[in-house]
């Protein structure tokens, strides 16, 4: 039978979600949680790799088992052997034919900043403080020129072997709140899928455009013709969360 799972974590003390022989990562975790609940071996697979300390507010993952345990159950059954950073929000048996990383539809994550006179340590943790001032109205257009259906390659990672860089971005929301002298700005991203660091790197390029380092034409070029230099800085991974993973129908019941 397979079983699905919606985890939520804080990826700041992890080497990302996927196993690794140098780092601490989720997926160790929670298949290691696994695997000692039903007494065998069990690997457990998430709709995507969140890298080295990015976080996740709703993380979707299935693995398979023959267990009489109740599928609603393994919520807590695996919470009692995880770490604090990391909880399973809800489990389920998965639909026929499910597969966490192919039946994905859309996934959306969000990056935050704050700009603010002083370093805020409370924020540190999953925001990144901007240094330089950002016109909030350039951030939305420029946030807009980056959605729809692109070849991504100027905003993804050396050395990504993947067989294409096209992929579309639906939305990219801006949301912002001041509060005295510090400004919180939330980007959400939503797209079909994401190469390696792209999203980190379209959050620098519209906060560099924002601030005045690039240029409109400086964001066609990267789209049109793949300049890496045309592109803002990939910005670090605190800022970024998956908030939710979309498969067009419901996996849980409530």
């Amino acid at each position: 039978m397979r079983y699905v799972l919606l985890v939520s974590y804080d990826g700041t003390d992890y080497g990302g979600w996927q196993i690794q022989n140098n780092a601490v990562t989720v997926q160790e975790k929670l298949s290691s949680a696994l695997s000692e609940t039903l007494g065998k071996k069990v690997s457990v697979t998430a709709s995507g790799r969140t890298d080295s300390g990015v976080h996740a507010s709703a993380q979707v993952c299935h693995f398979d088992a023959e267990t009489s345990i109740p599928p609603e159950k393994f919520a807590d059954a695996l919470n009692f052997r995880l770490p604090d950073d990391i909880s399973v929000l809800k489990s389920a048996l998965a639909p026929e034919g499910f597969d966490a990383v192919r039946s994905a539809k859309k996934k959306t994550y969000c990056y935050r900043a704050y700009i603010s006179p002083r370093r805020l340590p409370l924020k540190d943790r999953y925001a990144v403080r901007l240094k330089l001032p950002v016109d909030i109205e350039k951030l939305k257009k420029g946030a807009k020129m980056l959605e729809g259906e692109h070849d991504f390659s100027a905003y993804c990672s050396a050395g990504s072997q993947v067989k294409t860089t096209v992929r579309t971005v639906y939305s990219i929301e801006v949301k912002t709140r001041k509060t005295g002298d510090t400004t919180d700005i939330e980007l959400y991203v939503t797209g079909n899928g994401f190469l390696y660091n792209m999203v980190r790197t379209l959050a620098g390029t519209v906060f560099y455009y924002a601030s005045g380092r690039i240029t409109e034409e400086d964001i066609m070029r990267s789209l049109k013709e793949g300049d890496r230099n045309s592109v803002g800085k990939t910005l670090p991974p605190n800022g970024l969360t998956l908030e939710s993973v979309d498969y067009g129908i419901p996996l849980f019941l409530q």
